[in-house]
């Protein structure tokens, strides 16, 4: 399977450690990550995502040319999730389309731990869209930029432990979606600090795109 991972957003660290998760979680499918130079630095609500749109559009023509067999979008809001779908040539699913497919799966009933509350909105919404209110518990912001979530310094690392310990307190569930792509490197070291079940979207999508490729 050759596996692609479209990030909306500027920054190639995130683009780099997406692809390192997704090449773990599947050593033998061909995983690349494209960055996209024409988005802004972070999607932080609704108008960096908009932002971030025409330049994902831009990168199919290319994606096309490489023969991938499925793309990745990798940013929790899903961003031009459904734009893509109608333009691609292949399958394409969204990171948060898929970390809530997996808690289904696996049949937990789940929060989110995501980054700052102007992306509250836009989660809530795709949970909405995607049919999984009722699965739900509520979506958490933790407070942290998505690039300090990206720079995994020990203060935000306490403060996703913080919020995780918070969440399996107070909301009556069995797992914790990680709602960020600058999260997924850092699932297994928080999964080792919670009895929850820890679901990072760039995996579930990995697994789940080798489902729908083949």
């Amino acid at each position: 399977m050759k596996l692609l991972f479209l990030n909306p957003n500027s920054t190639e660290a995130m683009t780099a450690a997406m692809v390192e998760v997704a090449r773990a979680t599947d050593p033998a499918a061909r995983v690349t990550g494209w960055t996209n130079s024409d988005g802004p630095p972070a999607i932080q609500g609704p108008e960096d995502g908009a932002a971030a749109v025409a330049g994902l559009l831009g990168l199919l023509p290319a994606a096309r040319q490489g023969g991938f067999d499925a793309i990745v979008i990798g940013c929790f809001d899903d961003t031009g999730l459904a734009e893509l779908r109608k333009k691609a040539h292949c399958p394409v699913l969204g990171i948060g389309q898929a970390a809530f497919h997996m808690a289904a799966l696996l049949g937990r009933r789940v929060s989110v731990v995501t980054t700052l509350e102007v992306s509250v909105p836009v989660i809530a919404a795709n949970i909405a869209g995607y049919g999984f209110s009722d699965q739900v518990a509520r979506v958490r912001a933790s407070g942290l930029g998505v690039l300090e979530v990206d720079e995994a310094s020990p203060t935000t690392m306490e403060r996703l432990r913080q919020e995780i310990r918070q969440a399996g307190a107070e909301d009556g569930i069995s797992g914790v979606v990680l709602g960020c792509a600058g999260m997924a490197p850092l699932a297994a070291e928080l999964a080792r600090d919670t009895d929850l079940a820890v679901i990072d979207g760039v995996a579930a999508a990995t697994r789940l795109a080798r489902a729908m490729a083949d």
